[in-house]
Parts: C-alpha cells; structure tokens; sequence
C-alpha cells in the first residue's frame, strides 16, 4: 500500500538488451473515478464521442495533491492518465470496432487490452472544488484509478491535419437517437430507482452499428430490435435512410413467472423490477424468456 491508502501500480517494462534497470516501474494512483458508468460497455470508444455525461475525480486526502491544482482551473480540458483497472489481459493483434475489418496491432489502436493497463483521456473539466474535479464528456468508469492529471493546450496536443492511418481509410456511419416521452420516462425511472444511466449506455452502444449482433447484446425482434443492459431490455428501431434510431421502450428482462413470489434473485433487483411493472408498463413490457447473464 502507499501513502496514499491505494495499491502501488507495478508495470513490469522489458525493453531489451540495451536497458539498464529492469525493475518493475512503480506507480501510485493519486485518486479515482466516481460515475454512473459501471461496466465496459457503457464506455464511449473516446470522450471526444461520449455522451454528455459527468463524473468526478476524487484526488487522495494529500495535502500536496490540492495544491498541485493550483492554476488547473483555467483550462477548459484536461488530460487523465489512469489505469485500466478491469482488464487482466493483453493480445498482440486485435479487431477494432468497425465490421469487415481485419484484426490490427494493438499497438495501431485504441484497445483498453493493453502490456501496460495504461489509458489516457482528454475530458472537459466543469470545475474544481477543494481535492474533486468535475469533469465531463469523459469515457471513464466508476473507481477507475486515476495516476496523473495534465492540462490540455491546443497548440501543443491538436494535430488536426495529422494522418490517421487505417481511420482514414473507412467511412463510419453515425445514427442520432429519437426518445420518445413513454421510453424517456421510463429510462428516467430506472435511473432513479435502479441506479443505472441507460441513456448513456444506449448512446455509446448505438451510435453506429445498430444492428451488430455479434459485437452487442442485439437481437431482432420483428421489424424492430432489444438491446439487453443486465437484466433490462431496450426495444428500439432503425431508420438506416435517415440514420436515426428510435427508442421505444424500457422493459423488465424477468417474464412474469420470474417475478413471481417465492422466485430465486440472484441478481438482488426483482424487487426494482416489479416496481418498474407496475409504475411503468403493462404486462407486455414483461420478457418472456427471462434474462440473459
């Protein structure tokens, strides 16, 4: 442990003959994360592209972090470096996240699977308040450990003419969601209630690809299409001429059977979902095959 109450971060660098000290580098979070954002998939690919979402940082009780801040606040964005605190593993070759592709060097994207659990994010800092920063725009999740802050300076980090290698060369298509009144009230229900930002995830995970069931939890259903967050569904439809998405409804993945009395709940939420029934739906909202882990 260090001074700060977190573990050190070890990163073992083997760099080659030509390198003196091979010891472990050693790293001290400095603070952390605190967002709705839980789970990788509620992530947007970048912050530049997140949702207008918020989160704080929460520097350690160091006096020396404070004033370390000193001067921060006149900037409009920031750097963060932190660690990819969910990810255990690495692979050499990936596939990024556009259909049809070929898989790529790690090294040529931006997978969280990285050697070295090491990210960086360039967030819109809202404010600062003693040893919190409030930021937003970001593509962080909660407890995310947070190893050091820059300002960012556009003359020294924008390189807008910059070529982008293999991004160059695809053509990405971005859908706007259309939320109806009945869905935008149930997606406000949840997220009081049940504690989970659905209109976050729903923006990262159908931005593009809408129908991409080999990469999401998507499945047709009809005409239209659900979307599994945990143990609720999403029913929406695409319009691939106009690129919009409609979101249609919120519905509870346990069928009535599941919530029955007496019924097993694993996941600790049926009391949620019965709630959510009887506030929000009718029986239809109902799924009938019960959730998907």
């Amino acid at each position: 442990m260090t001074s700060f109450g977190l573990p050190t971060l070890a990163l073992s660098l083997n760099l080659g003959p030509m390198v003196v000290n091979e010891e472990p580098i050693e790293f001290s979070p400095i603070g952390y994360i605190e967002c709705a954002q839980r789970y990788r998939y509620e992530a947007a690919r970048q912050p530049s592209i997140a949702p207008e979402n918020e989160a704080w940082i929460q520097l350690n009780d160091e006096p020396s972090l404070e004033e370390g801040l000193l001067g921060l606040d006149g900037f409009e964005r920031i750097w963060v470096i932190y660690e990819f605190h969910l990810n255990e593993t690495w692979r050499p070759l990936v596939s990024p996240p556009r259909k049809g592709m070929a898989k790529l060097g790690v090294f040529a994207t931006r997978a969280p699977h990285r050697p070295n659990r090491l990210g960086m994010s360039c967030v819109r800092l809202l404010g600062i308040h003693g040893r919190r920063l409030h930021v937003a725009q970001h593509d962080l999740l909660d407890k995310t450990p947070v190893i050091d802050l820059k300002p960012y300076v556009p003359y020294a980090d924008a390189f807008p003419s910059a070529r982008a290698g293999w991004i160059d060369d695809i053509e990405e298509e971005v859908f706007a969601l259309q939320v109806g009144a009945m869905a935008r009230a149930q997606l406000s229900w949840v997220a009081r209630h049940g504690g989970f930002d659905l209109m976050n995830f729903l923006e990262v995970q159908l931005r593009t690809d809408p129908t991409d069931h080999r990469r999401k939890r998507i499945r047709a259903r009809g005409s239209s299409f659900e979307i599994a967050y945990r143990t609720w569904r999403v029913d929406y439809a695409v319009d691939s001429e106009g690129n919009r998405v409609e979101i249609r409804c919120v519905r509870s993945g346990y069928s009535a059977e599941e919530l029955g009395s007496g019924s097993t709940d694993p996941y600790g939420d049926k009391l949620t979902h019965r709630q959510f029934v009887l506030a929000c739906t009718d029986d239809s909202a109902l799924n009938n095959e019960g959730p998907v882990d």
